[in-house]
């Protein structure tokens, strides 16, 4: 070691050198093996810099909501359905940025709540509405909406092809129906399959194909299929990552005896997400009669 120009000790060519050749392997395994620099997350200039993995999943988020408003692209004054809404956030986005008017459905009644507050304050709140709503008996008339889409709540559903039925019940002739849906792949293991299965509070995952032919059997067009199987690896890894990074405040919040339950599922979960799940946006057209 050397003594640098503020009196502290500096390490010595030697020293770096030796420190990649022992653990260069190391940073290649946390850091990334294409370079051994800091990778561009957030692209330069679009945005406050994240502080922390929490904020690049924030970050994360609305790029894809971005990226689905601009796939639907529906027209100002149009209505749309938004099935599993989750918290309101896309729906609210949505008609602020196109001027369309959302309905969002949800079956849980904390994210009703959350959708509520959100929308009392929001710029475009006057252009949304949220109710209780189940994907698979909606209760809306039949051909009242212009456009839908449903970003991940396809997955849940007990019965994929009614509620692709009730999709296409409730959208006009020639409407568009953007939904994002996870398919499997390969053949996991039964503790990979239940893993995912309790977790996400979804029945087992099919091919890709048995997606296929309940679509075109519910009487949609596919107008488009988007692989997005990357992104959902790398946010397996990121929940895996942070579930490590925070148990110990969520032990506080839930429980000792819930996270006893959730520790043996995350190890199998991450392989599964990793080596078997597939990740598709499809965009569906109503077919005119």
């Amino acid at each position: 070691m050397a003594v640098d120009a503020h009196g502290g000790t500096a390490p010595t060519p030697e020293d770096v050198g030796a420190m990649y050749d022992r653990y260069g392997d190391l940073l290649a395994m946390t850091l990334g093996s294409s370079a051994l620099h800091i990778g561009m997350f957030v692209p330069h200039g679009t945005r406050a810099p994240v502080p922390d993995l929490v904020g690049l999943a924030d970050l994360a988020q609305d790029r894809q909501t971005e990226f689905l408003i601009d796939t639907l692209d529906p027209a100002a004054g149009s209505r749309v359905l938004d099935i599993g809404c989750g918290t309101g956030g896309p729906a609210l986005r949505l008609a602020e940025r196109t001027g369309c008017h959302v309905t969002g459905v949800t079956v849980s009644r904390s994210q009703l709540a959350r959708c509520q507050e959100r929308r009392a304050d929001h710029p475009a709140g006057e252009r949304a509405a949220f109710a209780y709503g189940d994907a698979m008996a909606l209760e809306h008339p039949d051909a009242s909406f212009d456009a839908a889409w449903s970003i991940d709540c396809v997955p849940h559903l007990s019965d994929r092809a009614q509620g692709l039925r009730e999709a296409w019940r409730v959208l006009k002739p020639g409407g568009h129906f953007l939904l994002t849906e996870f398919t499997v792949r390969g053949r996991p293991t039964e503790e990979e399959v239940a893993a995912y299965t309790t977790l996400w509070t979804s029945p087992p995952l099919r091919p890709l194909a048995a997606l296929f032919a309940e679509v075109e059997e519910a009487g949609f067009q596919v107008r488009q299929v988007q692989d997005m199987t990357a992104n959902a690896v790398v946010c397996g890894e990121l929940m895996s990552v942070l579930y490590e990074d925070r148990r110990e405040e969520m032990e506080q919040r839930y429980g000792k005896e819930t996270l006893v339950h959730v520790d043996p599922l995350m190890g199998p979960y991450r392989s599964f997400t990793r080596d078997h799940v597939e990740y598709h946006l499809l965009m569906l057209r109503k077919t005119v009669d």
